[in-house]
């Protein structure tokens, strides 16, 4: 166990005997999750782990039998095979997971993000009520890039959430939400957004070499307006830079659900030289992403590394297999909370950011109904893994979740 965990003051009775429910299109997620809670549990001495409220404490797996089987109309429904009373409950669920399918009056159907959604819904109304607290990790928020209206169109994101609180949930954890201010819908509820700065920068130590972070060597990039509060929130941290583009739009054309983007401005001090940070929630298409490092390029910049909480590569890889081989960035680094196909892991400029033991830790501690601030304001632990970096001068091998 490491010495992190040692720390962590978890002698509170737990809220209920501990559940992990992770919906079919998040199971290696959740087994890795339901690996670390086993070892750690089993090590953790404490002297009230035979009381009748520790009652299961300590199991060979929290993960219970749940499945939402399908008709041959493609109608489901959701099944949970055994007994949830009393439990507090996590149930985990990825809305990007469209490497599934089932089947549709004969024809193989991929799961979309609404099948997903309401797969969930169906395993909350299968759990009727008998649990003892409800908790969603639902790491892309589902509908979460419709969080604003500007015309006659739904709120998506917004109807999703009250539909599960109205349904039962507690609380909603999610990462990096496309804008935070949805939670407006549901004022009376739990609602955490969580960035993985940490996760990052423990990466790009770990995989890259020779890295100066400060701010005559460094820089940190926002690609567009709405994602400063993330670049500010790093460059504040590391002690560096940040400039951002702005994306010059033509409002007169819609193209795939979105006005074309014309041109990518910069605001911000000379990139010459220095490595780049490119930080963003998602890379759908990648169109902007790639935009930007090459802007970034012909302005001189060195190195460059685009963060990305989702890797969705909506439009394939191939397009990043040439800006590589050009030399437009070296690496690109997205989290384990979506589907990453197998041949992105196989890829030369992919680090994969491993989230399982953060999510881990976020269970365990809610789960004894301690406060969760520290793990949600990585600071500390940040400059400390900086610090390492810059005093072995070589990768950092860190083992922090």
């Amino acid at each position: 166990m490491s010495k992190r965990e040692e720390k962590r003051n978890l002698e509170t009775i737990p809220v209920g005997s501990l559940g992990i429910i992770p919906l079919e299109g998040c199971k290696p997620l959740g087994e890795k999750v339901d690996y670390f809670l086993v070892k750690w549990r089993a090590e953790r001495e404490s002297e009230h782990k035979d009381s009748l409220a520790f009652t299961g404490y300590q199991r060979d797996s929290y993960i219970l039998d749940a499945k939402v089987p399908r008709f041959g109309s493609g109608e489901a429904k959701g099944v949970i095979n055994q007994s949830v009373r009393g439990t507090d409950l996590y149930l985990l669920v990825d809305i990007a997971n469209y490497s599934l399918t089932y089947s549709l009056c004969g024809h193989r159907n991929h799961m979309s993000p609404d099948d997903h959604y309401q797969d969930l819904k169906r395993i909350i109304a299968a759990v009727g009520g008998k649990a003892r607290r409800i908790t969603v990790i639902m790491p892309f928020l589902y509908e979460s890039r419709q969080s604003k209206r500007t015309s006659r169109e739904s709120l998506d994101c917004a109807l999703a959430l009250q539909e599960m609180v109205n349904m039962g949930v507690d609380n909603i954890i999610t990462f990096d939400a496309h804008d935070p201010r949805v939670q407006n819908a549901i004022p009376l509820h739990g609602f955490e957004t969580i960035q993985p700065a940490y996760q990052f920068i423990k990466g790009l130590l770990s995989n890259v070499e020779g890295l100066q972070i400060d701010s005559d060597h460094m820089m940190v990039i926002s690609p567009d307006e709405g994602g400063m509060g993330r670049a500010i929130y790093m460059a504040n941290v590391l002690g560096l830079d940040v400039g951002m583009y702005y994306k010059r739009k033509d409002y007169t054309r819609v193209i795939n659900g979105r006005n074309p983007v014309v041109a990518h401005e910069f605001l911000g001090s000379s990139v010459e030289g220095k490595d780049m940070i490119i930080i963003d929630d998602m890379i759908s298409s990648g169109d902007s992403a790639l935009e930007v490092a090459a802007a970034l390029k012909a302005r001189k910049a060195n190195r460059i590394f685009i963060c990305s909480t989702f890797g969705l590569f909506t439009a394939g890889l191939d397009r990043f297999d040439k800006a590589y081989e050009k030399g437009t960035f070296d690496r690109i680094l997205t989290t384990n909370l979506i589907y990453q196909p197998p041949e992105l892991l196989e890829r030369e400029w992919y680090i994969n950011c491993d989230l399982s033991k953060y999510i881990a830790y976020i269970i365990d501690t809610l789960n004894h109904d301690s406060s969760i601030s520290d793990l949600l304001n990585p600071v500390e632990r940040i400059h400390s893994i900086v610090s390492r970096y810059h005093a072995n001068g070589k990768k950092n091998r860190t083992e922090s979740p």
